[in-house]
């Protein structure tokens, strides 16, 4: 069977991509000639597309799309809370899910995952290869028999950090924080050791086969990924980068969906470079990024600071955002961090959307505000981009209002109250101004 890039460059237009199209206002052959360019990606892997998965679409032609992180690990295994950080970033509006867990069985965590998710699913899967075993005793062989068993299970796409190289390794000198990703240190210290080339590399021909049987999408890792700002935009980002271009050109060649992944921290004076370096050496291929986050000084609201970077990534030029919590660089994220998570990558999302002029996002502002200028709350808070928390809060300023009964009037205003709510008085001005006897 042909992946969605093979079918696109054959000029047909398959389910998927009506799916992709109808949810995002466009017409099917506009998705059909960004996916055939490889600047749209459709991660549906055969399997969970044949069971509960709902196609969407990742690329610059369409809105900003979010992922959520979640995952047991070594240290806290817990798969019920998992399916409950699952559900909750699914409910605030995550549009894609990646399980990183390191801990606990990770195939029963792994399926009854996707049994659960409806989304694009990710994972990484070097975390799997190294457990039971020292990164030293890695084979070839058994990376490729994991991701293969994963492709089977239904994972829609794979970080693969087959852009970090043996002579990339010479260029983090002078690194304040060194290598930050876990897939991207553990293939380091592997090729430091046996003094070879990073086997994912190495075996990429042989990943793309696998990748295109059951079509799973590349999401080319960043091992190199700046984990301060003072390592951002360096040598050894920019190195793997343009291996990263290198291998998304072999992918295509063979079939294969690709999207690029990024950093990380980078100052803000620095995201629009990294935006357009990325699509100048990807050729367009859809950018992921994580955050980025614009500060590192501010533990425990860095799901903030990402989301001023991730604003400005999507506006100079990602498609996808990965969310950041509370809770990063400080523990493991619980169900209320993941929604923190959610909603600030939303918002990052949709803020850059807006500024892109997309219609879609113009409108929703459009239709709040006019909802807001008629003090009409049901309208006004629906169409929130965090409704649930929206209403909570105006329940509870109702409820502490000192006057009860015109706080359960259409129009009252729960800040001002009555006489002194310039939306009121707007209204009032113009029927005024309105009035025959003017």
């Amino acid at each position: 069977m042909a992946t969605q890039l093979q079918e696109a460059r054959a000029g047909r237009i398959t389910e998927a991509m009506k799916i992709v199209a109808q949810k995002e206002g466009l017409r099917p052959e506009i998705v059909r000639e960004e996916t055939a360019a490889g600047r749209l990606v459709i991660p549906a892997n055969r399997v969970h597309l044949s069971r509960n998965l709902i196609p969407a679409g990742i690329g610059r032609a369409v809105s900003t799309k979010i992922n959520a992180n979640i995952g047991c690990s070594s240290v806290r295994s817990d798969l019920q809370q998992e399916i409950e950080k699952l559900k909750t970033a699914l409910e605030a509006g995550a549009d894609a899910v990646m399980d990183l867990s390191t801990g606990g069985d990770l195939d029963e965590i792994r399926t009854r995952l996707l049994a659960e998710c409806p989304v694009p699913f990710g994972t990484v899967p070097i975390y799997e290869v190294i457990v039971g075993r020292d990164v030293e005793d890695i084979t070839p062989d058994t990376i490729l028999k994991i991701i293969e068993k994963q492709a089977a299970q239904g994972v829609d796409f794979f970080t693969i950090h087959a852009g970090i190289l043996r002579e990339h390794l010479e260029l983090l000198g002078s690194r304040v924080c060194g290598i930050v990703s876990r897939g991207g240190a553990l293939l380091a210290k592997w090729m430091l050791y046996h003094n070879r080339q990073n086997p994912l590399y190495e075996l990429f021909d042989e990943l793309c086969a696998i990748m295109r049987e059951y079509d799973v999408c590349f999401s080319l890792g960043d091992g190199l990924r700046p984990g301060c700002g003072a390592d951002a935009t360096d040598a050894a980002q920019i190195a793997e980068l343009r291996t990263l271009g290198e291998l998304t050109q072999r992918a295509w060649d063979q079939g294969c969906q690709v999207m690029v992944e990024g950093p990380g921290h980078v100052p803000f004076n620095q995201i629009q470079y990294n935006m357009e370096l990325q699509q100048q050496l990807c050729k367009g291929a859809p950018f992921y990024v994580l955050g980025p986050l614009v500060t590192d000084s501010a533990p425990g609201y860095d799901h903030i600071t990402s989301a001023i970077g991730g604003t400005a990534a999507a506006y100079y030029g990602a498609s996808f955002l990965c969310y950041v919590t509370p809770r990063e660089h400080l523990g493991l994220p619980d169900v209320n961090d993941v929604r923190q998570g959610v909603v600030a990558a939303k918002i990052a999302a949709h803020a850059a959307d807006v500024a892109r002029g997309l219609p879609a996002a113009v409108e929703r502002d459009r239709r709040l505000s006019e909802a807001r200028a008629a003090l009409n709350w049901k309208e006004h808070l629906d169409n929130a981009l965090d409704p649930k928390t929206a209403w909570a809060m105006y329940e509870e300023a109702c409820a502490h209002s000192r006057i009860r009964q015109e706080a359960t009037q259409d129009d009252y205003c729960t800040m001002c109250g009555k006489p002194w709510c310039s939306l009121r008085i707007n209204k009032e001005i113009r029927q005024l101004l309105s009035s025959p006897q003017r």
